[in-house]
């Protein structure tokens, strides 16, 4: 009981979706005795379901996030087949024993009939009744702290992240970019090679004012919404879409290279251009993009991205412009830390 009183206080006690989930398999592994705890995301992509490891814990080992894999959604859901049939009827857990002679236990985290986390948990023997009956009681807590996060950190509107998530997650990108271990006792993990970098991407909707001045607020807001599902369908899973306020969106691309970045960028802005907006008819974005260097404050960094934006916005707008190349051209001059914080 003492055991379970503490896990339940450390899961309560976090404000962060990674954190979280480094509890939940933590508590779980430690009270179940398993071989191994993952918890899994589910993605639907191009209208195909796919499982990828958010969190694990092996027997003895430390909890730590697993890392996405660029462009990789992860392992089809015909790979689990006993999970794909609990999911499509909506079943609370689905249990059954693998090739490998091990019993696996998978608990979805449903919010009314979707469900995009999925808790795996692996034993050497089955599940008894007493063990279940636990394990489900730290999903529920596990489920309905997910939701108050969410409901903290999410965009009423939009359903993305806020402001306030937002510069929590470039904080510690930041830090990320150069040396970060992730949870104590954790080895450093040096950042990726000189061209893979991560990135912070501005983008403004253009000509947003005459929207809602020619079409109401409630196309406005249309608007926005639709773009705002543009923006989750455009990017990958392991990057992070925020609404910043009104019409301005920010995302954080994770770990890639300069011509992936601006060719996701660019697969962004040419996806709303091509789509046909109720009422409105055409609509186009503009994006200033620079990378994250852990030397530079998130003011510096988000000063960087405005500039190009505003230079995108000053020259055409629905057009993506990278503030570093713009620099190198002389089409941009560099300011002044003091002088972006006077700026903001």
């Amino acid at each position: 009981m003492d055991s379970l009183l503490r896990h339940m206080v450390d899961m309560t006690g976090h404000r962060d979706h990674t954190m979280l989930d480094i509890s939940v398999v933590s508590a779980v592994q430690e009270l179940s005795g398993a071989v191994q705890t993952r918890v899994l995301t589910i993605a639907t992509v191009c209208g195909q379901k796919f499982v990828r490891p958010r969190a694990c814990i092996r027997a003895g080992g430390v909890a730590c996030p697993e890392e996405a894999q660029d462009g990789n959604p992860g392992e089809p859901i015909s790979a689990f087949p006993t999970l794909a049939h609990c999911l499509e009827h909506h079943d609370s857990r689905a249990e059954g024993s693998g090739p490998d002679g091990l019993w696996r236990l998978w608990l979805p985290i449903w919010f009314g009939d979707k469900a995009d986390t999925c808790l795996e948990i692996t034993h050497e023997r089955g599940f008894t009744g007493e063990a279940i009956h636990t394990i489900s009681g730290i999903v529920s807590v596990y489920r309905n702290f997910q939701n108050l996060l969410d409901y903290s950190e999410r965009d009423s509107l939009t359903g993305l992240l806020n402001r306030k998530t937002f510069d929590d997650q470039l904080a510690r990108m930041l830090h990320a970019s150069d040396v970060a271990p992730l949870v104590p006792g954790q080895p450093e993990r040096r950042h990726h090679g000189a061209e893979e970098k991560q990135w912070l991407a501005v983008i403004d909707v253009d000509h947003f004012k005459g929207v809602n001045d020619r079409f109401g607020h409630l196309y406005g807001d249309e608007v926005l919404i639709l773009v705002a599902n543009l923006l989750q369908s455009s990017f990958r899973a392991q990057d992070r879409v925020f609404r910043f306020g009104g019409e301005e969106f920010v995302v954080l691309l994770r770990s890639t290279t300069l011509e992936n970045a601006r060719k996701i960028i660019d697969r962004f802005r040419t996806n709303v251009e091509a789509h046909d907006f109720p009422q409105v008819g055409r609509v186009t974005v503009s994006v200033g993009f620079t990378s994250i260097r852990a030397t530079d404050s998130p003011v510096v960094t988000l000063g960087h991205a405005d500039q190009a934006l505003y230079f995108a916005k000053a020259n055409g707008r629905n057009r993506a412009c990278h503030y570093d190349e713009l620099v190198a051209k002389g089409l941009l001059q560099t300011i002044a830390a003091n002088d972006i914080a006077e700026f903001f």
